[in-house]
Parts: C-alpha cells; sequence; structure tokens
C-alpha cells in the first residue's frame, strides 16, 4: 500500500482507503449521459473498502461525535459511545474544559481483506469541548446507558449578587 496524506476523514476515524485485489462486476445498473455512457461502460467496475490501516501511528486517536445543550440548571453533554465500559472511559473537567478519552477494543480479529467495509472506529479516541458558562465542577455527574454517554454540569449562578459586611477597626 503506498502511504498518501489522510484525508480529514481518515484521520478523525482511522480509516483508511483501499482498492481491493479482485475486481467483481457490478449488478447495478448505470445511468448516464449518452455521452459518458460509452466510457463508462468501458471502464471496470470498482468498489472502495476502508479498512483500518494495520500500522496505525500510536498517537493517532479517533474524535467523538458529541451534543451540547443547555437547560436553565445545567449544560448537557451527550455522546454515543458504544461498546465501551465505564471504567474504559476518563472524563476530567478542567476550568472551563471538559475532556472525554477513552478505548473502544475490538474483541474479534478479522483479516483486513475479508472486510467489506469497516468504518467504525476501534482504539483510543478523545474529545474536548469548551464549556461556554462557569460551572460547579464538584456537582457534575456523568452516566452511561445504552451506549450513551450523559455528562451534567450544574451551571454556576453567576447573577446572584452575595453583599458582605463590612467592618471597621
Amino acid at each position: 500500500m503506498l502511504k498518501t496524506k489522510k484525508s480529514f476523514f481518515e484521520r478523525v476515524t482511522g480509516a483508511t482507503s483501499i482498492e481491493p485485489d479482485e475486481r467483481r462486476e457490478s449488478t447495478m445498473p448505470i445511468y448516464a449521459e449518452e455521452e459518458e455512457t460509452e466510457m463508462i461502460m468501458n471502464a471496470q467496475p470498482q468498489r472502495s473498502v476502508f479498512v483500518e490501516e494495520e500500522n496505525f501511528s500510536s498517537d493517532a486517536e479517533g474524535q467523538l461525535t458529541i451534543d451540547v445543550y443547555q437547560t436553565d440548571t445545567e449544560i448537557v453533554i451527550k455522546s454515543t459511545i458504544a461498546g465501551v465500559k465505564p471504567e474504559d472511559l476518563d472524563v476530567s473537567i478542567n476550568n472551563d474544559m471538559v475532556t472525554i478519552k477513552g478505548e473502544r477494543k475490538n474483541e474479534e480479529i478479522v483479516n483486513g481483506e475479508n472486510y467489506y467495509y469497516q468504518e467504525c472506529y476501534w482504539g483510543h479516541f478523545s474529545r474536548s469541548v469548551v464549556l461556554p458558562v462557569d460551572i460547579i465542577s464538584d456537582k457534575a455527574e456523568a452516566s452511561l446507558k445504552n451506549g450513551i454517554l450523559t455528562i451534567r454540569l450544574p451551571k454556576a449562578d453567576t447573577t446572584k449578587i452575595k453583599r458582605i459586611q463590612v467592618r471597621g477597626f
């Protein structure tokens, strides 16, 4: 396999596009303009397959897709993390940023040439989110249910005014 610059999709998912050694005839009809029909009919059909790069660099990570929204009292972060055990997840809060790290382990080993498609990301992943408002990190909660990670971050009440007594000496 020739080394070429990875596309954005390949860097995010850890996948690489390859062409199979054996070409198969396509059974799907081809619809095209009359001028292009001859060129298409003479071209050999191709089928792309995405497989994980075998010599995957250890510092590359996949990136989670997330939803971030607010309610009146909290910021909520949700992410689909199917196939990951809660003990394989690390959620940390540092100032105004939440970082989610983990690893999705593939328990089944399949030879790359046996795949038709391999789009799932297996390996280390992480995602950092800058929070739009101040939160109370001591009261943050994270739960994993049905493959969905939900992080609830209570908002700090920054509009509340606290008056203090001035003492004279």
